[in-house]
């Protein structure tokens, strides 16, 4: 493999981010594919620590200018560049249909971005892809009309159900310069577009699995009985779809007979609120709030807890949870789950046979974790199935497969 030559353009919002593994994972499978790319990323990374796969990759990470003002000389030089180029017209027309409807400086810097992206690509570039079918999508397929080449996408939650309509058809619109493929995490997320394309064969549904490899084996766990501390963990960002403020609700809710703890690991910008609606519960020592850590943190913490939550909802903007890999992770250490039948969360656990699926009222959340607390020989065996169906239903290899031919396909012409 050459890393001076790479034939494919990977862009993504932010790289690296702790919150996003299964890019990484995604990415590092591909690289053992074969397949020679560089990274382009819209935004430098915030997070200060970093998980072990990011550093497993060898592709090349460059950076287009987060803003514009930051970079004037380089937008400027790559404005007049890519002037020249056969596809600028049509990627400037489409630009200024794309701003009227939305006329943001977001929309902006998204045309400034695509341009840098378009000149500073190798020349030996057949091919782009993007994470994220929004802002990501919106750069790369700006960029891909330049250069004239064909270009493909992942999208996962958010940038499917927050976007606007008319953006996502033009998207998947072959005849509007859309995207060869696209590939999406859920069924729910795959029918949705597959409904708002003109070719819905463009369309798959790619789960990102899990690669067991990078896991330690799942622990033989000492059950805890009734009537036993209960630990708690949840792993997410603290924002509104993540349902944080609802469990914190339930939690209030417990038996003062039951004697619980919660870990929450993930940061977010609602930690405050949240850390204040805890302390006028009156539960705020009951709560340790660990904010961002790296996979071996996460899964040392799931190994020594008694069940793991994520009560995903739908937010008030209509963003809302893919399939979390969080949930996979969990079910890897044979971690009792409790969570909601948003999305596609239902494509992985059936409730009542690989965890509890609660409705996110917070009566509901509570006596969801006291059924778990009172029943711990259904928790285990909850567990012990979700582990299972893990195993045969979702590891990496197969939607990596089929994303490799999507790649192939698209940088080969055919």
């Amino acid at each position: 493999m050459s890393e001076h030559k790479p034939t494919l353009a990977v862009v993504v919002k932010g790289w690296p981010r702790l919150s996003e593994t299964f890019i990484a994972q995604e990415l590092v499978a591909l690289e053992a594919a074969g397949f020679d790319f560089e990274i382009w990323s819209l935004r430098h990374p915030t997070d200060v620590k970093r998980h072990p796969l990011h550093d497993r990759l060898q592709a090349a990470v460059r950076y287009l200018p987060e803003y514009l003002y930051q970079e004037p000389e380089r937008i400027w030089a790559a404005r007049e560049a890519v002037k020249q180029l056969p596809g600028y017209a049509e990627a400037y027309r489409i630009w200024r249909q794309d701003l009227r409807r939305d006329p943001t400086t977001n929309r902006i810097r998204r045309f400034g971005q695509a341009c840098v992206l378009a000149h500073e690509l190798p020349a030996e570039t057949q091919g782009l892809y993007a994470h994220f079918l929004h802002t990501p999508a919106s750069v790369t397929r700006y960029a891909a009309i330049m250069r004239g080449l064909p270009w493909g996408f992942s999208a996962h939650a958010k940038d499917i159900w927050t976007s606007p309509d008319w953006d996502i058809r033009e998207k998947l619109d072959p005849a509007q310069n859309g995207a060869h493929f696209g590939a999406t995490c859920t069924g729910f997320g795959a029918r949705h577009l597959q409904e708002m394309s003109t070719d819905p064969s463009r369309i798959d549904l790619i789960y990102h699995g899990l690669d067991l490899t990078r896991f330690p084996e799942a622990p033989d766990r000492v059950w805890r009985k009734a009537g036993d501390p209960l630990t708690l963990l949840s792993v997410g960002r603290l924002v509104e779809k993540k349902g944080f403020d609802r469990l914190i609700d339930a939690l209030a809710l417990l038996p003062a007979t039951l004697d619980w703890h919660w870990v929450h690991i993930g940061g977010g910008g609602l930690k405050d609120l949240m850390q204040g609606m805890a302390e006028d519960a009156g539960i705020a020592d009951r709560i340790t709030w660990r904010g961002a850590c790296d996979q071996p943190e996460v899964i040392s913490a799931m190994r020594d807890s008694d069940l793991f939550v994520l009560p995903s909802r739908v937010a008030a903007d209509g963003d809302r949870d893919g399939l979390p890999n969080v949930l996979m992770e969990a079910a890897s250490q044979r971690l009792p789950i409790l969570s909601t039948p948003v999305s596609a969360i239902p494509e992985f656990i059936n409730s009542g046979e690989h965890g509890i699926l609660s409705n996110d009222d917070p009566a509901d959340l509570s006596a969801a974790i006291r059924q778990i607390a009172d029943h711990p020989e259904d928790a285990a065996r909850m567990a012990e199935a979700a582990l299972n169906r893990l195993r045969q239903d979702f590891g990496m290899d197969p939607g990596i497969q089929r994303l490799s031919e999507r790649l192939s396909n698209m940088l080969s012409g055919s």
